[in-house]
Parts: C-alpha cells; sequence; structure tokens
C-alpha cells in the first residue's frame, strides 16, 4: 500500500510539473491540511526549460529534467510529518504542509515563498502589506529548504518581512550566517567556511599548495570561492587555476540520509525562537542550532578510489568544526592520509632550512626561488618566507644558517703571541732600569753619575721608565674600568715627569756652556730644578684629573665587528686624550730645542746630543701612532699603544743612560776628575779662544797633571787631584783677568 502511495505521488508530481500551472494549486508539488501548515521548497526538477518566444510572458515556465535525490527528500519530508502526526508527539495538533519545487529555479521560489506568506484560512491568496506582522497569521508557520544558497538567500529575504522560520538542509553559504541579513534563517548543516576551512586543513596535511578550484556560476560557488581564496592565501596555498561552470551542471551525486532529514523535519515544527534552543541527540550525538543559525555538525572526508575498475567512496575521517581536526578511526584510514602526502601537488621544492622564498615573476606566491640566508639571518623552518635577523648585538650566523650563534668575546689577551712579546720586551725594560740603577748607585762618586744630576735625579728619571714599562701591563688581559682609568693616566704623569726632568738637564747643559750673556742671563731667571719639574708635572696632573672627573675612560663592548664583541677601554673624551699626548709633545719639543742647542759639547760631556736623538725617537714614534691608532679596530688595538710607549720609552732610556753606562763599564779611564776637567777645559778655551781669549794655554799644567796622576797612588793620588784642581782654578782666574768683564764668573761654579 505504501508503495502504490509512493508511485502515486511520483506520477502526480511528474505531471503536476511538466505543464505550465494554470491556477496556483497546479503550482503545488504535494500538499495536505493541518492545524499547522509547513511548506516546503525542493529542487525535484533541476531545470526551468527557456521560453520558446521573446519577449517572454510573465508565467511560470516548465520544468525539465527530474532529481530522484531532491524527489527522495520530499518523501522524507512527507513521511516525517506523517510519523508525527500518528505519534503522541503533538496531541490533538494536526500537521499539514505544502510542498512546491523549485526547479532550481529563484523566479519559481519566489512565487512560491509569496504564497506562503498569503494570509491564513483566506478566500482570497493575498499577501497584506502592514508595518507589524506580529499580529498576522500566515498561511503556513514554517518553511524547509531550499537546497540551493542561492534560492535560500532569495526566500529568506521575502519571509525576514515575517520573521517568518526558514530551516534548510543544504544551503551551506557563508553569507547565510549573517544575523543582520538572514534573522530567521537556520540551518542543519555546517557554513561553508567551515567547509572551505576543512579543506584548506587537508590540503595542508597533505604538503600541497599547488591546486586547482572548479565551481557552479551562482551565489553558492561564488562565496564559497571568495571564502576559499582567502584561506588558501593565508595558508600559503596557491590557486593555480579557477573554473566557473555553470550552476545546473554541478555535481548532484550527494548523497542524501533520510534520518537526518526525518531529525530537521522535526525540529521544525517549532517556532523561531524555540528552534534556537532546542537540542536533540541521534546516535549519543547532541546537536543545536549556534547564535548564526548554524547546526553542529560536522563533515565527512571521503576517498574516491578505483578498486577493480569500479568507483568506490571510502569515508576516511570526520571533521570536527569545533576543533578543526580530523577524527581517524582506524589504522586503515590513516595509511590512506599518509599516501596523500606522496603525491605531488608544488608548484616549486620547497625551502631547506638556512633559505628563504624568494618570488619569481609569476603571479602566484607558491612559484619560487630558494636562496640562502645572507650574513647575520637565519631560518630554521621549510619555507620561509623571510629569513630572521640574529640580534647583532650578541650574535652572529653565516651564510645559510639554520640558528644564530653567539658572537665571541675578544681582547688583548695573556696567552695573545703579540702580547707575551711585548710584555718580554716591557720586562726587559724593567730589567735595563734595575740595572743602570744598580750601576749608577755602585758608581755614586764618579763624574759621569754626577753630571747626569746625582743620583737622586737619576732615580727620578729611571723610577719614571719603569712605570712607563709598568703602565704597559695595564693594556693587556680583559679590561675594567679601573684599569682604564689608571693606564693612561699612570702613562701621561710618569711620562710627563720623565721628560721635565731631561727638560731641566737640558737647561743645566745649555746654562753651563752658553757663551752669551743674554741667553745666559735669561737661563739664570728661568733655571729652576725643582719648580720646573713640579709645575710641568702637576699641569699634567690637572688634565689627567679634569679628565677623570668629566669624562673618565671606561670599559665598552664594541659590537660593530660582525662576528666578535671586542672588550676595550673607551677613552671617554678623544679630546682629553688628544691634550696629555699634546702636552708631552710640548715638553718634548722644547727638551728637543734645547738640547739641540748645546748638542756640541765635549766628547765626554755630550748628553745634549742623546737627548736630541731621543726626542727625535719619539716624535717619530708617536707621529706614526696618530694614523694607525685612528685606523685600526679589534683587540690589538691597545697593542698598537704599548709598542709605540715601548718604542718612546726605549728611545729615551737609551739616548740618556746606555752612553753613561759605556762610559762607566768599557772606559773607566775617562771616568775620572782629571779626564773630565781636562775635556771641559780644552772645550772651555776653545769657546774663549773664539772671544779672543785663545793665547792661554793650559797645555804645560795639564801635561804636569798627567804625569802626576801616573805616578802616584793612594794618598798621594787624592793629594795629587787637589793640586790639580788648584791649578786649574788659577789658570782660570788667569785666564778670566785677561777677558773683559762680561765672562760670567758663576760658570765654573756651575760646571
Amino acid at each position: 500500500m505504501a508503495l502504490l502511495i509512493i508511485l502515486i505521488s511520483c506520477l502526480v508530481i511528474i505531471l503536476a510539473t511538466s505543464q505550465p500551472c494554470q491556477t496556483p494549486d497546479d503550482f503545488v508539488a504535494a500538499s495536505s491540511p493541518g492545524h499547522i501548515m509547513i511548506g516546503g521548497l525542493f529542487a525535484i526538477h533541476e531545470k526551468m526549460l527557456s521560453p520558446e518566444e521573446y519577449p517572454r510572458r510573465p508565467e511560470i515556465q516548465r520544468c525539465a529534467g527530474f532529481e530522484i535525490s531532491s524527489f527522495l527528500q520530499t518523501l522524507a519530508m512527507i513521511h516525517s510529518i506523517e510519523m508525527i502526526n500518528n505519534s503522541t508527539l503533538l496531541s490533538g495538533v494536526k500537521l499539514g504542509y505544502e510542498i512546491y519545487d523549485t526547479c532550481t529555479e529563484v523566479t519559481v521560489a519566489m512565487a512560491a515563498a509569496l504564497r506562503f506568506l498569503a494570509k491564513f484560512n483566506c478566500s482570497r491568496e493575498i499577501v497584506e502589506l502592514k508595518c507589524d506582522y506580529s499580529s498576522y497569521t500566515p498561511r503556513v508557520k514554517a518553511v524547509i529548504g531550499a537546497g540551493y544558497s542561492e534560492i535560500s538567500m532569495a526566500v529568506s529575504r521575502i519571509l525576514n518581512l515575517q520573521l517568518m522560520p526558514q530551516v534548510s538542509y543544504e544551503s551551506t553559504a557563508e553569507i547565510l550566517s549573517d544575523k543582520i541579513r538572514f534573522p530567521s534563517f537556520l540551518r542543519t548543516v555546517p557554513s561553508d567556511f567551515y567547509q572551505t576551512k576543512a579543506m584548506v586543513h587537508l590540503i595542508q596535511k597533505a604538503g600541497w599548495n599547488w591546486i586547482g578550484i572548479i565551481t557552479t556560476d551562482d551565489d553558492y560557488g561564488r562565496f564559497a570561492l571568495n571564502a576559499f581564496a582567502i584561506q588558501t592565501a593565508a595558508n600559503n596555498v596557491c590557486i593555480a587555476f579557477k573554473e566557473v561552470l555553470p550552476a545546473f551542471l554541478s555535481d548532484n551525486t550527494i548523497e542524501v540520509r533520510i534520518n537526518q532529514t526525518l531529525e530537521k523535519i522535526i525540529a521544525e515544527a517549532h517556532l523561531l525562537n524555540v528552534l534556537k534552543n532546542v537540542t536533540f541527540t541521534d546516535r549519543g550525538n547532541s546537536f543545536h542550532f549556534d547564535a548564526h543559525g548554524d547546526m553542529n555538525t560536522g563533515y565527512d572526508v571521503v576517498l574516491w578510489k578505483e578498486i577493480n575498475g569500479h568507483m568506490n567512496i571510502i569515508k576516511m575521517a570526520q571533521y570536527d568544526l569545533k576543533n578543526d581536526v580530523f577524527i581517524i578511526t582506524d589504522q586503515e584510514t590513516k595509511n590512506e592520509f599518509r599516501d596523500l602526502k606522496q603525491i605531488q601537488s608544488k608548484c616549486s621544492k620547497e625551502c631547506s632550512p638556512g633559505q628563504m622564498k624568494k618570488t619569481t615573476k609569476s603571479q602566484h606566491t607558491c612559484c619560487y626561488e630558494c636562496v640562502s640566508c645572507p650574513e647575520n639571518h637565519y631560518s630554521n623552518q621549510t619555507d620561509t618566507d623571510r629569513c630572521l635577523l640574529c640580534n647583532n648585538e650578541t650574535h652572529w650566523a653565516p651564510v645559510r644558517s639554520t640558528k644564530c650563534l653567539e658572537k665571541e668575546v675578544e681582547y688583548l689577551n695573556w696567552n695573545d703571541p703579540l702580547a707575551f712579546l711585548l710584555l718580554a720586551l716591557s720586562l726587559l725594560g724593567i730589567m735595563f732600569v734595575l740595572v743602570i740603577g744598580i750601576i749608577f748607585t755602585r758608581n755614586l762618586n764618579t763624574p759621569v753619575v754626577k753630571s747626569s744630576g746625582g743620583l737622586v735625579f737619576c732615580y727620578v728619571i729611571l723610577l719614571c721608565h719603569f712605570l712607563n714599562f709598568a703602565s704597559t701591563g695595564l693594556f693587556v688581559g680583559e679590561p675594567q674600568d679601573v684599569t682604564c682609568k689608571t693606564r693612561q693616566t699612570l702613562f701621561g704623569v710618569s711620562f710627563t715627569l720623565c721628560v721635565s726632568c731631561i727638560l731641566t738637564k737640558s737647561l743645566k747643559i745649555l746654562l753651563a756652556f752658553s757663551f752669551d750673556p743674554k741667553l745666559q742671563n735669561f737661563l739664570k731667571c728661568f733655571y729652576k730644578p725643582i719648580p720646573i719639574i713640579f709645575t710641568c708635572t702637576g699641569i699634567q696632573v690637572v688634565i689627567c684629573t679634569l679628565w677623570l672627573i668629566f669624562a673618565a675612560p671606561a670599559m665598552e663592548e664594541n659590537i660593530s665587528l660582525p662576528r666578535v664583541i671586542i672588550l676595550q677601554c673607551e677613552e671617554g673624551s678623544i679630546l682629553a686624550f688628544g691634550t696629555m699626548l699634546g702636552y708631552i709633545a710640548i715638553l718634548a719639543f722644547i727638551c728637543f730645542i734645547f738640547a739641540f742647542k748645546g748638542r756640541k759639547l765635549p766628547e765626554n760631556y755630550n748628553e745634549a746630543k742623546f737627548i736630541t736623538f731621543g726626542m727625535l725617537i719619539y716624535f717619530i714614534a708617536w707621529i706614526t701612532f696618530i694614523p694607525i691608532y685612528a685606523t685600526t679596530a679589534g683587540k690589538y688595538l691597545p697593542a698598537v699603544e704599548i709598542i709605540v710607549i715601548l718604542i718612546s720609552n726605549y728611545g729615551i732610556l737609551c739616548c740618556t743612560f746606555f752612553p753613561k753606562c759605556y762610559v762607566i763599564l768599557r772606559k773607566k779611564e775617562t771616568n775620572t776628575k782629571s779626564a773630565f776637567l781636562k775635556t771641559i777645559y780644552s772645550y772651555s778655551s776653545r769657546s774663549a779662544g773664539s772671544l779672543g781669549m785663545g793665547h792661554v794655554s793650559l797645555d804645560s799644567t795639564v801635561s804636569n797633571m798627567t804625569v802626576t796622576n801616573s805616578s802616584f797612588d793612594g794618598k798621594s793620588a787624592a793629594w795629587q787631584r787637589s793640586k790639580e784642581l788648584q791649578a786649574f782654578k788659577h789658570v782660570c782666574k788667569e785666564n778670566a783677568a785677561s777677558v773683559s768683564t762680561t765672562w760670567p764668573r758663576k760658570r765654573l761654579a756651575s760646571i
């Protein structure tokens, strides 16, 4: 009996839709009276025939192309309503239905929607125009359908006038979730947002990024295409091509579940506000509508697989909308998912870590070249769009690096071969200073030591040399704020003290052997050794003190080099550093001038010539230092200053003390008072002769001194030296009486 009813219904529907309708009732596909009427919209035919004449008449045309799946959905709705009426679910209330064939055409569906809005139990089927439809009773209470999103959007805009609930079973367009434009629309399938999201997720899981899209030329297809394109772009998937097909060629092989449709129809028996809060279960799963009117169902991921020449559809997984994951039930489907990754669908090979993508001339971002990350950049993932920059202050990276490497901290280490060599030279210089001090101490009363200013004066100069050599040790090792401040100050003050002492010695020599009265008077007024030394050194102390107070040197990390961090002393103020060195240079220059003027002294008293050489070495060393120091960078910058300090210190030490030590150790016969006086007197005689005093000769006296000195020893030798000195003074007095009164009397005392 049921089979006969179905066959009769099919015949009625086919006959009714194959010809143009004459009355509104002819437009109805199936109907049944009831207390509450439910409308239905199903695409039983897939298209509407084109009119034979143009312009076409304003009438609904015939439909063609019977759709068995939509017809089964119609029967499922009828069957569900009959089951409700035959149950106690709605006691005393009978549900009726009025189902229309949309012919997959918006125009036909709009005509059906107008009839749904017609006034209930009215002799004439009219739709009243009102400002408020709160008390208005339409022909039907709710509408099931339509299947296509394009039709559902058009129908929903009309049903919004009366906020008539509309529940779709297949419309998945994302725009239908907009409750401002479609406030009364609900659906039992997920939005295309989740469908496209699941598709992109599946593409990513398979490792693809080069795909094509085929869609239908309707609202549903266009909205789905836009949503899918946005999500693919956000996940670095490129669309190789887009193909838009006519809507009536869309795939109609979707499997329909009658039991699921039954659940939908039962839910639609309630009003809109009840529908939004309804929850029901089926096979242990709970279903409800969310705030957008979408049901919390998921998707089945199916695989079309050819087996023995037959195409089989295999369910691989279920997509969970809420957690955005694929639920895989057995190992076989896991293997199928794994096999998807073996299918290559990429425009370019993936870039390995240490590389980045460089887009080619193609418009697609998935077509690219792989280029190595430049220096100080890295990438630790595949297919990165750009390389990440290392922290240049603490890290670096070579070309094509997968990670950043820590910069090595460098400074002039004690174990460095150059530092070891320089320190060895400094220790050698300190040993020279100690040996010279011992030699001078043991020969304290010799003329050479006395002519050098005495033991205290020599000790002061040797102490300065010792401090200069010792200060080089502060340039080696890890810099600290204390060592940075100490090393320049120690060198500056000690070297200034050394040059000040040599300056006073140059003045003393020039004063002793100057025969120009004007110059001698000037030098006598200016020559005050202790005030000169204290004043010259004190000025340098003031310069260094101001430097330490206002811009003290400090340790800093030089991060300008690409692979290392240089620990170095930042001088604080280049002006202060230059002032300190410049002041020493001024003193050295003055000393050089005085020593140069006294270069023609007696052979054994020619210390001014060696002072001149020492100052020249100093100038050459520090003039060379300036450009080298300004252009050198790295851990060997302190070594440059150490070398200059050693050169200048060795130059002055050797020129000042080595000739004296040579006389003391190798020419002892010239390191006697008599030999010394003989040399001085010979020089004085030549100088006096040039002024008109050359008639005095001391040859006999000197001859007698020499003979006597060689014939006596012990006590008689001391007595003889006393006699020689008296004779020398006597001769000098005689010479003094014969010259003009301009001869300075105190010259002999200074000698």
